[in-house]
Formats: structure tokens, C-alpha cells, sequence
């Protein structure tokens, strides 16, 4: 939960527009994809090589969207963003994975960081996804090497008769910001279904696991809220903002996925207020298992205490006793102690204690 302020301890002391990975170290170089695209052709490269990817008969005329999975080679991305005039500051926030997400204009392009959210070994982590949005191009920086966008490569290469190939860079990013979306309904679908099953469970059988596991979703939700809330206000500001990158065409659409990020935050509403009602519910139910117990052992205990004074009196060292040398006193005195126990039991019955 704390890893955000343990990354931002690599950049004291450097100067801002310093270009820093913040992120975890990887052995395998980033992997450069272009694709330059137009209604009528389709070419598509793939490396590790900068200038392999933009060699002269690979950037033609038409829309350009430059994909870079891993951000760990910091000479790479300078040489990148470089070859488009970026702002050193623009750079910085693509490296620094554990930016906020939002958007921001410059002159000759349009800077949007966001969050992918992944599953990972029965828990969720976010990863950052940055675009670069120019007049012709499109940029894209992915923390981590995801299928995420896979089936728009695939309808890119397969469709010319497509919108997604009629349009510019502006509808690409949307399509792109689009899927994100999606993949945080899938994420809360996840999340609904650990919900309801720890509901089940709570109202069966309400142990101190049901406890940790409240508190496991509670944390994945904090970090699942943390991604989608700043969506809001990013997607508002493109749906709404005033500039020539994104045609009216693809604000009709951005809105749209405005609207599909206010459902999310509205089920991510709901889904915090159940899990709070679960935990009222779960300690309530841990409180009446405990006085239902304590019932039981007080009704036992109020029970045997005439018994338990019966059998002291008769239990006493002294000589002249009533009874003592009666033949049948020991069958009357666990008569009465077992008509003294029936009488009672009755009383809590009528008293509807038990």
C-alpha cells in the first residue's frame, strides 16, 4: 500500500524533468511495436531497436501508434520521445509509475497517464499506461507487456472498411482508453463474486477467517479505487476539453466511456458499503454466538446451585443431621435435587429463556 512514497524516495534530490524509473527492474528490454495505418494500407514492425522501427519505408503517410512494452530501458525512452519533441517533464511522469492518473496539453501534443489493473497470485496490482497523443501519431507506454491491447492490433490488420481505420490517432486512444474500462468491469465482476461468496459464508458460518478475508477485498478495493475514481475527472476533461487533437467525432465516444466509468465507481460505491455491512454483520453475528453461550452456561450454572448447596448441607461433619439415618434419604435427596432441576427448567420455559 505503501510502495507509491517508497518510489518517490529514487527521485529526491534530482532535478525536475529527470528522467527515473520508479518502477521494479526487469531483465527482458522493452519491446517497440509501430504501426502505421491508413483506410487503404497496413504495415507493422516489431523491436527492440529504435531505429530498425523507424526505418523510411515504415512511417508512410496516414496514422502512426507507437507501442512500448517495459519501461525499464531509460535510454530508449529518451531516444523516443526525443524523435517527437517531448517535454522533459512529459518523460519524467512516463517513467514515474506511480503517477496519478490524469491528462494534461501541451502545444504539440496531448499527455495522458492512467492504470491497468492486473491479477496477480489471488491479489490485485496496478500498472501504469501512459499516451502521447500528436496530430498524426499516437504513443503509448506500457509498464508491463499485457494482451490487453492485442484485439485492436488484430482488428487494425484484419478490417479496412473499419471506423477504426477511417479515423485518426484521437479515435485509436479512445478505443484504447476503452478497453481499460472494460477490463475494470472484469475486475469487479471478480470482486462482486469474492463478495458474495464471503457473504454466504458470514451468514452460515461467521468464523475469524470471514474477518481477514473482509479486510483482504476491503484493501483491494482501496487500490481497484485508486485507479478508477481519477478516471472521472480525466475522461470529463477530454469529453469536454476545447482542443484540435480530438475531433468531435471521438468526443461523442469519450463520453460514453465517461459514463461507463461513473457505473464503475457507482458498483465500486457498492460494493464498499457492503463489505462494511458484512463486517457490522459479521461482528454481530460473533456477538450473539457468544450470549447465546453464555445464556446456556448461565442457565446451567443457576441450575446447579441449589443442587450444589443440598448436597453441601448433606455433605457437612456434623453428627446430628435430619436424615442421616434414614433408609431412604439418599433416594429423597436425589429426588429433590432432580425435582428442584425439573421445576426450573420449566420456570426458564415459561419464562421462554431457553
Amino acid at each position: 500500500m505503501f510502495s507509491e512514497i517508497r518510489k518517490r524516495v529514487k527521485k529526491i534530490g534530482k532535478a525536475p524533468g529527470t528522467p527515473t524509473y520508479t518502477g521494479e527492474q526487469r531483465t527482458k528490454p522493452p519491446v517497440v511495436t509501430v504501426i502505421n495505418y491508413s483506410l487503404s494500407d497496413f504495415y507493422e514492425t516489431s523491436n527492440t531497436d529504435i531505429e530498425t522501427c523507424f526505418a523510411p519505408d515504415v512511417i508512410r503517410k496516414g496514422t502512426t501508434w507507437v507501442n512500448i512494452e517495459g519501461l525499464n530501458d531509460v535510454e530508449l525512452i529518451k531516444a523516443l520521445t526525443k524523435r517527437y519533441n517531448i517535454h522533459p517533464l512529459t518523460v519524467e511522469d512516463i517513467l514515474n509509475v506511480e503517477q496519478r492518473p490524469k491528462v494534461e496539453e501541451f502545444k504539440n501534443y496531448l499527455f495522458i497517464t492512467l492504470k491497468v489493473l492486473i491479477k496477480q497470485e489471488h491479489a490485485f496490482t496496478t500498472k501504469q499506461v501512459s499516451f502521447i497523443l500528436g496530430n498524426n501519431f499516437l504513443l503509448s507506454f506500457q509498464e508491463l507487456d499485457t494482451t490487453l491491447f492485442d484485439n485492436i492490433r488484430i482488428k487494425l490488420r484484419s478490417k479496412t472498411n473499419q471506423t477504426l481505420r477511417k479515423e485518426g490517432p484521437d479515435y485509436l486512444m479512445y478505443r484504447l482508453i476503452d478497453t481499460i474500462v472494460d477490463d475494470y468491469f472484469a475486475t469487479l465482476e471478480v470482486l462482486g463474486d469474492e463478495i458474495e461468496e464471503i457473504e454466504e459464508n458470514i451468514i452460515a458460518n461467521p468464523t475469524s477467517q470471514s474477518a481477514r478475508t473482509i479486510y483482504k477485498i476491503k484493501r483491494e478495493m482501496l487500490l481497484v479505487r485508486k485507479a478508477i475514481w481519477p478516471m472521472r475527472e480525466l475522461l470529463s476533461h477530454l469529453a469536454h476539453a476545447e482542443n484540435n487533437r480530438i475531433s468531435k467525432f471521438t468526443m461523442i465516444y469519450l463520453r460514453d466511456v465517461y459514463d461507463h466509468t461513473v457505473q464503475a465507481i457507482d458498483s465500486l460505491e457498492t460494493f464498499r458499503e457492503m463489505l462494511s455491512s458484512m463486517l457490522d454483520v459479521y461482528l454481530s453475528s460473533i456477538t450473539n454466538r457468544m450470549n447465546e453461550i453464555m445464556k446456556t452456561l448461565t442457565i446451567i450454572t443457576t441450575i446447579f446451585i441449589p443442587i450444589t448447596a443440598l448436597a453441601s448441607i448433606y455433605g457437612m461433619n456434623f453428627h446430628y443431621i435430619p436424615g442421616l439415618d434414614w433408609r431412604f434419604g439418599y433416594i429423597a435427596v436425589l429426588g429433590s435435587m432432580g425435582l428442584i432441576a425439573f421445576c426450573m427448567m420449566l420456570y426458564f420455559k415459561y419464562k421462554k429463556w431457553i
